[in-house]
């Protein structure tokens, strides 16, 4: 072999050494992310929530496309023909599931009264300078605030409360950090029993223009490695409290869920619907607040009875907290 021969072959091992090596490389990888979105899509599936970290990772469902786009893209570059049928079943799936879950339409009754409806958890008081001037703007008729310690009760009482007040009608758990939280509303409340948890959630029956609408604020604990039991246990109490209604029926708060968890679904499953969804917003992420609209979740939710429709939902930024409020424009009717 002459000298350029022997030169032109030393330099093309290396060359194809490296494409060999990149196109071992790229069916594993594709492999080890269509696997991981496969395990979560399947738990979605199964109508189950999983182990850690399928919870935290159902939170954020439609972000799944992402991986799963890349491990489709790899498995084509390297032409591994299984991981291609793999990648688009998985593609279909994930697109499947980011559909919006619950029963829709509008009630039949004569429309009754116009309510306007606000939640927001002010992250351990920290948001709660922020939220009155956002309050005093979006003038909500019901207010709902999460991990509202007592220096947020206090300053919110100090704001809008007693007779003179925006909110001359309360109910609240009194607490520190994130145990304490407060509905607030311009229509005559009722002391109710609320629904028991780690974090205060109280509860209350409205006058509303002559009609009695159940009031339940919801803050269970979210799913965190280690209490993942007491996050389902919470929120079956809340299911247990939606199939329990009768009346016209409120049940607003930061869910710590979105409509990709099962434990979440089972409250919509006992004919609740969603507000936002009602009005079009489905998919509005409403944490982490620092990363939305480009990347989040929807878990602070207004869930409402059959007999309210939703005309319009908005999602104003608070400072100070993780969360975005969430308002919901809402329509009672008269039942059929």
């Amino acid at each position: 072999m002459d000298t350029a021969a022997a030169e032109w072959t030393s330099s093309e091992r290396p060359v194809g050494g490296r494409r060999h090596t990149g196109r071992s490389v790229a069916p594993w990888a594709a492999g080890l992310s269509l696997a991981g979105v496969s395990v979560v899509v399947g738990c979605r599936a199964a109508d189950t929530d999983g182990i850690t970290p399928v919870p935290q990772l159902l939170a954020f469902l439609p972000w799944l496309l992402v991986p799963t786009g890349f491990g489709l893209l790899l498995a084509l570059l390297a032409r591994w023909r299984v991981g291609m049928v793999w990648g688009v079943a998985v593609l279909g799936c994930v697109a499947w599931f980011v559909e919006p879950y619950g029963k829709t339409g509008e009630p039949g009754g004569t429309p009754l009264a116009e309510l306007r409806v606000m939640t927001s958890n002010v992250e351990f008081g920290r948001g709660t300078d922020a939220l009155i001037p956002v309050v005093r703007r979006e003038k909500p008729d019901i207010l709902f605030v999460e991990e509202c310690e007592y220096g947020c009760s206090r300053a919110l009482r100090d704001a809008f409360g007693g007779s003179g007040g925006a909110y001359p009608y309360r109910e609240a758990v009194e607490g520190a950090g994130s145990d304490g939280s407060v509905i607030m509303s311009r229509f005559p409340l009722k002391a109710a029993d609320g629904v028991r948890g780690t974090m205060g959630m109280p509860g209350a029956v409205a006058d509303v223009r002559g009609h009695a609408v159940r009031l339940q604020l919801a803050h269970p604990m979210p799913p965190l490695p280690g209490q993942l039991d007491v996050w389902r246990r919470e929120l079956g109490e809340l299911r247990d409290y939606a199939a329990a209604s009768e009346d016209p029926t409120i049940l607003a708060g930061d869910f710590n869920a979105s409509q990709d968890h099962a434990a979440f679904r089972r409250i919509l499953d006992t004919g609740l619907r969603d507000g936002a969804r009602l009005a079009g917003d489905p998919r509005t992420p409403s944490w982490p607040a620092r990363t939305t609209p480009t990347l989040g979740a929807q878990i602070d939710h207004v869930l409402v009875s059959a007999d309210l429709s939703a005309d319009g939902a908005t999602f104003p930024r608070v400072t100070g907290t993780d969360h975005r409020a969430l308002v919901v424009d809402l329509t009672l009717h008269q039942r059929t």
